[in-house]
């Protein structure tokens, strides 16, 4: 590689004769300096969760409580049928559709409505299971988003989700720093961090 300084923008040959500036060359530069400090976070978790099964529900707040003990930045992004789940239960709030009631009615009212994914055998399988995590002292939903609220999890819920099947604010869950976004928000973390996972 030759640097030619005969003209008043230096120019750089290599072996192939292809002529840069200086200039294209800190730019090009500059450039790879920005992808680089944007590069993912390894130490950052993102959970996409999408069903309300308590199983899943179950699996997403294990991986999420898990990573942050181990140090990681959760964050867990609730949308569509994952945000009835986090609701306290209790009766419907505010005035609704008949669609939107229609929803309150038909998808869990709270964690505890939540049914097994598989073998749920109209709650038979909810109640063995219950009894088995009791048995084998495995922390239940109600502890394991406890825990994941003293670790500092991040939860974040889908704004369009709750609009479409009419959940409000209050009748979700208190938890602390709780935020209200949409997917815009998500896809910028997911961006930067290393792991995304869809549960």
């Amino acid at each position: 590689m030759v640097v030619e300084t005969l003209t008043d923008s230096p120019v750089v040959t290599d072996v192939n004769h292809d002529t840069t500036t200086l200039a294209e060359l800190q730019n090009r530069i500059e450039q790879l300096e920005k992808k680089s400090e944007k590069a993912p976070d390894t130490n950052c978790l993102n959970l996409l969760v999408f069903g309300a099964h308590r199983d899943r529900l179950l699996a997403a707040f294990v991986m999420a409580t898990g990573a942050a003990a181990c140090g990681m930045e959760v964050k867990m992004f609730f949308t569509f049928w994952a945000t009835s789940a986090l609701k306290k239960g209790g009766p419907q709030f505010g005035k609704k559709s008949i669609v939107e009631r229609a929803f309150g009615w038909m998808l869990p009212s709270s964690l505890r409505g939540t049914k097994l994914s598989n073998m749920d055998m109209y709650g038979l399988g909810r109640v063995l299971m219950d009894r088995e995590m009791k048995k084998k002292n495995i922390a239940d939903l109600d502890t394991l988003i406890k825990t994941a609220a003293e670790l500092g999890v991040i939860i974040r819920i889908c704004e369009m989700s709750m609009q479409l099947m009419g959940i409000r604010r209050e009748e979700l869950i208190d938890y602390p720093g709780i935020e209200y976004c949409g997917v815009a928000k998500f896809v910028d973390e997911a961006a930067t961090a290393n792991t995304t996972l869809f549960i």
